[in-house]
C-alpha cells in the first residue's frame, strides 16, 4: 500500500508598500517561501518585478523584507533573497530582514548568509522617521 503526503500550506504572497521614511520599501512576505509555493502563486516574471525597485538607490534608500509570516523557506526562497541583496548592493540600497524566525535563521546560518544584511526584530525598527 502506497501512502502519499498531502501538501497543506497557506498561499504564498508578497505585498509591496512604501514605508514611513521616504525611500523605504517594505516587502511583506506571507506563507511558505518555497519554489512550489512562490511559483504556484506568482509567475517568475511577476515575482521578479515585485522585487524590482523604481528607486535609483543612494544612501537614503532602504528595502525591508518582512519575514514575520514566513514559517519556512527552501533554497529557492533563499536564492530570491540573495538575488535581491545583490541588486540592492549594485544600486546602493540598504537591505534589512525583519521578523526572522529561528527556523529561517538556521537556514541563513547553515548557508553562511546570515551576515549579508542586518536582521532586525520588526519592520518598525528600520522604518522610523
Amino acid at each position: 500500500m502506497t501512502v502519499s503526503q498531502i501538501w497543506k500550506s497557506t498561499k504564498f504572497t508578497i505585498e509591496r508598500s512604501q514605508g514611513k521614511v521616504p525611500g523605504t520599501v517594505i516587502f511583506r512576505l506571507s506563507g511558505p517561501f518555497t519554489a512550489r509555493d512562490m511559483h504556484g502563486s506568482l509567475s517568475p516574471i511577476a515575482l521578479r518585478n515585485t522585487f524590482e525597485s523604481e528607486a535609483d538607490g543612494g544612501s537614503e534608500a532602504v528595502h525591508i523584507l518582512d519575514l514575520t509570516e514566513v514559517p519556512y523557506m527552501d533554497s529557492a526562497g533563499l536564492g530570491m533573497i540573495v538575488s535581491h541583496y545583490v541588486r540592492c548592493q549594485s544600486k546602493g540600497i540598504r537591505l534589512f530582514a525583519a521578523g526572522v524566525s529561528p527556523r529561517i535563521l538556521q537556514l541563513f546560518q547553515m548557508t553562511k548568509t546570515e551576515n549579508l544584511f542586518p536582521m532586525i526584530a520588526s519592520v518598525e525598527e528600520a522604518d522610523r522617521p
